[in-house]
């Protein structure tokens, strides 16, 4: 697409580049203020206990500790995403729910101090039953985590559109599989850290997260303070993917210490804390049944599925619909019935994750292929057969406004003589497809909007102050590069103040994707609001009309006739003498329907617009040891316009590694409540050594809402990688996986009970 703009569109270096690769970034466990205390916390070593007692008196008695904390120092606040999931309180008076559940801290002048402490603190345990599978814990009888939750089922979300039962009944094929996943870690390279700073009356706070407003607001609630003195900072950030998005035990636990001593208080946690007490990602098992017409048309689909939900509800009523919604984005279903179990049992809390449902996705798409097979269409075909197109609407209400998934379809089959391939699988090499669709923001009440506020200096340089959050993304290169766009400045020329709650307004966070088509679409309003008032003067003082105005390279100039021009700086200094300095606000909403509710409403416009895409992946089997190998790997993404190629690119790269090779490899290990691979060297990443070659496509829809025609990018990737390995490794063996990580015993075991196959 030929880029008509000047630096939108563009291949920029990231504003962050430097500092992150010259470790000038500063990150919260590198934070150093004098006075600082050390905190570390004591964990439950039992999945399943009453607290009956806590006594912390030996703890203070140790030399260097200066505080500590249990269940009784709080409000006794449960914390939840919505009102009728509030059932955590980060520091427990009744009992612990998960091995390694945060019970008491200590915050002290050294971390021997601290530890000598923690080993001092004494807790009064009544053992009680466990229950560590969601299905056994549906059961009657079970051991019951919380209160008023029937048969531990904590979120049910229920959707029934069309007649599913008339439609199969009258499909010319029917089939229904059940696929198992289990949990991952979200394995970040850098372990969770907070620090705390309590002065006058004022808590400043310092994290890795998604959404800074989300936890100043969390933390005012569980402290009791006014928002306007819980204060989180901006800080750089080593890894989110959808783990990072809510309160944090450690959070409470830091402020309490730092309010109790008056001094600031760092808490920083291993990799085995990191991996057994902050959130992980969801278990789950789902049952898929899909009816089709003979030509391959979808006539219905009936899925349950399970998830592991852990000790807490977190994010439970959306991490209970995601994988669900990603997939009736992408597809026409006119006869769905979804029934999705979030269940209670004791394991750490689960969150939500950038490729979270991985079982559900998987599966649909392999089943799909595997139909196809036996209906004489490839996976091509039937994607394209039952693919959304702009103006359609999802089976619940969303109506699609801009859609490229025909044309990423299309482009990763050509790329990669996907139709010839696939029919003519050799050896034990196969080649297999995924596709999904993601919203662009989704309802979160009054922030689902963003804000942004722009001032111009009398030098002509530009202050952009927004919400908006950077977990590594690229999000606050994005903004500076569309300010650049509508002001005419260089990039260098902007400086940004960021996700700091005490001076910002609100923003959804990078975690619903909102960045780009929210975020940015404020950045975009504000500018341009700006831009209207330096126009204004410029013409008045360049003597030509308004629209003859442009700007670029610092200078205001006509359009008919260049020579006439002066630098903005002029025009900026204009302004200041008239008392009128150039500031401007822009808020942007997405059109959403506000009555949407992931429980009790689930129908309605979900989103401002989707993204599309479509993977391919190449696999092959070692028939003597079922190790997978994927040699090459192929996405095309529909993101509207890329604001930075360079940087949607990256996104899709990083997504082909978290969620397409780690396919083959990344599962959270258990026995009893016990995790059994909390670091990284028995829980296994991908590393460069496990890396296909890459190919990326990027598709431009260009969105009739998004800032410069941008939607989110990479994220479809990320959702639909491990779909198109799964569906590979089908492709190759001729048998359909039955549970996912593709390990290679799972492998072998598939390829022996698959009569007929050469090895």
């Amino acid at each position: 697409m030929k880029n008509d703009l000047n630096i939108v569109g563009n291949r920029v270096v990231r504003s962050d580049s430097l500092a992150k690769v010259t470790g000038a970034a500063r990150y919260t466990a590198d934070l150093k203020f004098p006075n600082m205390l050390v905190a570390k916390v004591l964990r439950s070593p039992y999945p399943h206990a009453r607290i009956r007692g806590i006594d912390l008196t030996r703890a203070l008695e140790v030399k260097g500790v200066k505080a500590a904390v249990s269940g009784s120092d709080t409000h006794g606040i449960k914390w939840g995403v919505f009102r009728y999931t509030q059932d955590h309180e980060m520091l427990p008076r009744d009992k612990a729910r998960y091995i390694g559940e945060d019970i008491a801290a200590v915050a002290a002048v050294d971390e021997e101090s601290a530890l000598e402490a923690l080993s001092r603190i004494q807790v009064d345990y009544e053992l009680l039953p466990a229950v560590f599978d969601p299905e056994a814990a549906m059961q009657e009888g079970a051991p019951q985590i919380h209160e008023g939750y029937e048969n531990n089922i904590n979120i049910h979300v229920h959707i029934d559109v069309g007649e599913v039962d008339k439609a199969m009944e009258e499909a010319f094929l029917v089939r229904e599989d059940t696929f198992r996943a289990g949990g991952e870690a979200y394995a970040m390279m850098e372990p969770y850290a907070v620090v705390a700073s309590y002065r006058n009356g004022f808590l400043d706070l310092w994290m890795p997260n998604a959404g800074p407003h989300v936890r100043a607001k969390a933390l005012s609630n569980l402290l009791k303070m006014p928002l306007n003195r819980v204060r989180v900072r901006h800080i750089d950030s080593g890894g989110a993917f959808g783990g990072r998005s809510e309160v944090s035990p450690g959070d409470l636990v830091a402020s309490l210490l730092s309010i109790k001593t008056g001094k600031p208080v760092k808490l920083v946690l291993s990799r085995e804390e990191n991996a057994t007490s902050t959130r992980q990602v969801h278990e789950m098992l789902a049952t898929i049944k899909t009816g089709m017409k003979k030509d391959g048309t979808i006539l219905a689909k009936d899925y349950r599925v399970v998830y592991d939900g852990g000790a807490y509800s977190s994010t439970g009523p959306i991490a209970t619909s995601i994988p669900f919604y990603v997939y009736e984005e992408c597809y026409r279903l006119p006869n769905v019935r979804y029934n999705g179990y979030r269940v209670f049992t004791n394991k750490g809390i689960r969150g939500m994750y950038g490729c979270h449902g991985r079982a559900f996705l998987a599966g649909n798409e392999a089943q799909m292929d595997l139909m196809a097979k036996e209906l004489g269409l490839d996976p091509v075909e039937i994607r394209l057969k039952n693919g959304l197109k702009s103006g359609e609407m999802t089976a619940t209400e969303s109506r699609i406004s801009s859609c490229g998934l025909k044309e990423t379809i299309e482009a990763a089959a050509k790329s990669t003589d996907f139709k010839q391939r696939w029919a003519n699988p050799k050896g034990l090499n196969g080649i297999g497809m995924g596709s999904v669709a993601i919203m662009c923001g989704f309802p979160m009440g009054f922030r689902s909007g963003s804000s942004c506020y722009v001032k111009l200096n009398d030098d002509g340089q530009v202050t952009l102050v927004t919400g908006l959050v950077d977990n590594g993304q690229g999000n606050e290169s994005m903004v500076i590069q569309v300010a650049s766009e509508v002001l005419g400045v260089p990039m260098q020329d902007i400086n940004l103040v960021n996700a700091d709650t005490e001076v910002t307004n609100l923003d959804p966070g990078a975690y619903s994707q909102a960045a780009a088509f929210v975020g940015a679409n404020a950045v975009r309003v504000a500018c341009e609001n700006a831009r209207k008032r330096l126009v204004a003067i410029a013409a008045e003082k360049l003597g030509i009309p308004e629209d003859d105005v442009d700007l670029k390279n610092r200078l205001a100039y006509s359009k008919k006739n260049p020579s006439t021009k002066m630098p903005i700086s002029w025009v900026v200094r204009e302004a200041f003498f008239r008392g009128d300095p150039i500031v401007a606000t822009g808020t942007y909403f997405p059109k959403i329907d506000f009555e949407r509710e992931w429980v009790s409403r689930p129908r309605g416009q979900m989103a401002g617009t989707f993204s599309f895409g479509t993977s391919v992946a190449e696999v092959s089997i070692d028939p003597e040891t079922g190790r997978i190998t994927i040699p090459r790997f192929t996405a095309a993404h529909d993101c509207g316009r890329p604001i930075n190629p360079m940087a949607v690119e990256g996104q899709m790269e990083g997504s082909i590694q978290q969620a397409g090779v780690a396919t083959i490899m990344e599962e959270n290990l258990w026995d009893k409540g016990f995790l059994l691979n909390p670091d990284l060297l028995e829980y296994k990443v991908p590393l460069a050594c496990d890396m296909p070659e890459i190919e990326t496509i990027i598709i431009s829809s260009v969105d009739p809402e998004g800032p410069f025609g941008a939607k989110e990018g990479g994220l479809t990737v990320r959702m639909n990688a491990y779909s198109a390995v799964a569906s590979a490794v089908a492709n190759a063996t001729g048998a359909l996986f039955s549970e996912l990580p593709l390990t290679p015993d799972r492998v072998l075991a598939a390829l022996e009970g698959k009569k007929g196959v050469k090895k």
